[in-house]
């Protein structure tokens, strides 16, 4: 039997970062992406986020990659919240998408940091905290 462990951490923000995520709407959302995502084949270790992103760090399987779980999560998660009125105007999220592979030996410090977002963002902006784990993003846009 093949063993395989991929994981990828993934930060995908609302459509022009509105601040949809307030606790009790973050809270509903990741438990729903949560239950979903497992009944589809998709393992969330860790996630959780700040009032206009999400966190993930996700163990892919053999035959998934990262673009088509992270459609299928931002689609039927903004379709849910839609469906359930969570918001009081129309919810999409950002077509973008960050994500970066993730070592073993790193699981635990990309675990404590997921968990302490709210925490995190009390001090550091997102486009900070985007600079920091993505650093090849600067590179990217001198580039372009």
């Amino acid at each position: 039997m093949s063993y395989i462990k991929i994981l990828v951490h993934c930060v995908w923000t609302t459509k022009d970062r509105i601040p949809y995520l307030r606790n009790e709407i973050r809270d509903k959302v990741i438990l729903h992406i949560r239950d979903n995502a497992l009944k589809k084949g998709i393992y969330i270790d860790h996630i959780s986020g700040y009032i206009q992103h999400l966190h993930a760090l996700i163990s892919l399987g053999g035959k998934q990659n990262v673009s088509d779980v992270m459609q299928f999560i931002k689609g039927e998660s903004s379709y849910w919240i839609n469906k359930n009125k969570l918001t009081r105007t129309r919810f999409e999220w950002q077509d973008d998408f960050y994500s970066v592979s993730i070592g073993i030996p790193q699981i635990e410090n990309v675990r404590r940091y997921i968990r302490n977002q709210v925490g995190h963002h009390a001090a550091v902006s997102l486009d900070d905290e985007l600079k920091e784990i993505f650093p090849e993003l600067q590179l990217q846009k001198k580039l372009d």
